[in-house]
Formats: structure tokens, sequence, C-alpha cells
């Protein structure tokens, strides 16, 4: 009777043991998933809070609408969705600069586009639209750079192209060009059509929106493209630019554009740091973002601007323009640095 007792009471012994130890290791196993969980998502590694098999349940619409709703949440205004093949179909674009000429895992570019607001646009030349300018590439840049990095951890190889890639002007003056075009992207994307000026216009922003691509190496449902053009061929960026750089078409929407002349602008006012010129993208009357800001029927205003100026650079009717552009740029005569004319 002793003798099973004992029995008993070792068995039960054992079993309690190897209780004690499946908790233990449970909870070993439990922590090493939460620091697991911490190294590869919080840290930004591998995996994200939605499992390892994330990116297998985003599929078809559901995808497209992560991606969507990841873009608006991380600022974007404006996102679509273009197939590599677009660039094929239409032609337009030398070989050389389609997506899968830079990166042939490409299968779908995303296009992401911020706002130019209106009343900032509107004070060009100034310092104030130059920050409005580097701030909206930097969000851009940054944002694309971080969709890019999350597709990557659902398991999609992506890769950005950046806003701006270019080194200075000089670049430009030897190659007028950039290795792959935003405006282009943003049409096969579905975003809008490009106007007499070659900037993209769009139904919200009119031409006043900036874009980056993110090119990925999944198939994704693309927008379909604007038909109607938008551009109403109204000559008013023609009439307004400063260099003559854009002259009208009666066989097509687009213009014939003198990039040099451009350039020149640029030039000019990279020297006296208020770039970039933008006026073809201020009096551009198209966008519903005219309605917003309540600033429908300025052809008038627009096309008197640098004459009233020139006779009263105190006209009542441009006193906000004119008093931002004089602030925080130095004058034409005095470029040069006064600390190194002092020096020297």
């Amino acid at each position: 009777m002793h003798e099973k007792s004992l029995n008993k009471t070792s068995s039960l012994w054992r079993r309690d043991a190897s209780m004690t130890g499946l908790r233990r290791r449970d909870t070993v196993r439990c922590k090493y998933k939460s620091i697991r969980f911490y190294i590869n998502y919080k840290m930004g590694y591998k995996k994200s809070p939605m499992g390892s098999t994330a990116g297998r349940t985003l599929k078809g619409q559901k995808l497209k609408d992560h991606v969507i709703s990841y873009c608006k949440e991380h600022g974007a205004d404006l996102v679509g969705f273009a197939p590599v093949e677009r660039w094929n179909e239409a032609g337009e674009v030398p070989p050389d600069f389609r997506p899968r000429a830079l990166w042939p895992p490409a299968r779908t570019v995303i296009v992401i586009g911020i706002e130019m607001p209106l009343p900032i646009v509107e004070t060009t030349p100034s310092v104030l639209h130059k920050e409005l300018y580097r701030t909206a590439n930097r969000k851009l840049d940054t944002l694309a750079y971080d969709l890019t990095r999350h597709l990557n951890r659902l398991g999609f190889a992506s890769f950005f192209f950046g806003r701006d890639v270019y080194a200075n002007l000089r670049a430009l003056r030897e190659k007028p060009m950039a290795a792959f075009s935003h405006v282009m992207a943003a049409k096969y994307a579905g975003l809008g059509t490009i106007g007499v000026s070659h900037c993209l216009l769009t139904p919200e922003f009119g031409p006043r929106v900036r874009f980056v691509s993110v090119f990925t190496s999944v198939v994704i449902q693309p927008d379909p493209l604007v038909d109607k053009e938008l551009c109403i061929k109204c000559e008013l960026c023609a009439l307004c630019c400063p260099k003559k750089a854009l002259t009208m078409r009666k066989d097509r929407v687009i213009g014939d554009y003198d990039k040099t002349s451009c350039l020149e602008m640029a030039e000019e006012l990279t020297g006296r740091r208020c770039y970039p010129c933008g006026i073809c993208t201020k009096v551009c009357p198209v966008g519903k973002d005219r309605l917003l800001y309540k600033r429908k029927g300025l052809r008038k205003k627009y096309l008197q601007e640098t004459e009233a100026l020139a006779v009263n650079p105190e006209d009542p009717d441009y006193k906000p323009w004119s008093h931002i552009r004089k602030y925080g740029v130095p004058g034409p005569e005095t470029h040069e640095d006064p600390v190194k004319k002092k020096r020297s």
C-alpha cells in the first residue's frame, strides 16, 4: 500500500514537472515572439504587424485600396496606378526612359501627387514659393521612400524614382531632360492630361501639383486614362511667360516649348534665391482649387500684372504679392555676400 502511494506521488510529481516545463517553454516562446515582432516591425525590418503572410492576403482591389490608404494617410493628395505596358502602347517616351528600361522587374508605376496651394503659387517669384517647392519635393521623396519600404516588407519588391533627380542647372543645360518623366507617368496613371505648358493638368489642382513615382514588381489594377483634354487652350501660359518660351500650336494641345529660354529664367531666379518660375502654373484657369480659393476670372489681372507693377510697384491690386516678393531675397544688385565683399 505504501509502495503504491509512493508510485502515485512520484507520477504526479513527474506530471507537474512536465507541465511546468511546458509552461516555461511557452513563456519563453511568447517572449521570443514579442522580441522578434519588435525587431522586425517596430524597428522597420522584414515583417509588418499583419504577419509574414500579409502580402499574400493583399491581392487585386484589396492591395490597391491598401496602397491608396497608406499614401493618403502619409500626406498624398492624389494616387494613380499605371501598368508599365502603357509606355510601350503610347510610344511617346523613348525606350531608354521607360520604367522597365530603368528597372526590369517593374510591372506597375504608382504615381503620388501633392498640391501646391494656389495663393502661394501666385506670389512667384518669391522665397515663399521657393520654400513651398522645396517642402513639396521633400515630402514627396520621403513618402515614396516610405511606400517603397512598406511594399518591400509586404513582399512586393519596389523601387522609387526621386522627384528632382539632377545635380544642378548646368546639368540640365548639358542634357535638358530627366532620366524619367513623372509628368508622363501621371498621365499614364490617369491623373490628368498634358496642357500647352507641358505640365500635367489635373481636375483637382490644374498644374499646381508635384509628382513622384514608385515602381513595383506586383501587378496592381490600373486607373483609366483621362479621355477629355483638360487644357482649354486659353493661351494664358504662353502670353504670361516672361521668356516667351511657349508657342501655341493649331494642330495639337501641347505647345512648342523652348527649354533653353525656360532654363535661362530658372538660372536668373536661382541667382536671386527665389526659384522656380512657375508662372505657367500660376495663371492656368484649370482646377477645382480655384473654386475653393474663389480665384476664378483673373485673366485680365494676370495679363496686366507686369505692366501695372512697372508703372506703380505699390499697385493695390497686386499689393499682397509684391509685399511678399520684397522680403527674404537680395535685390538684383546685391547678390554678392556682403561679408565676402568686405573681406575681399
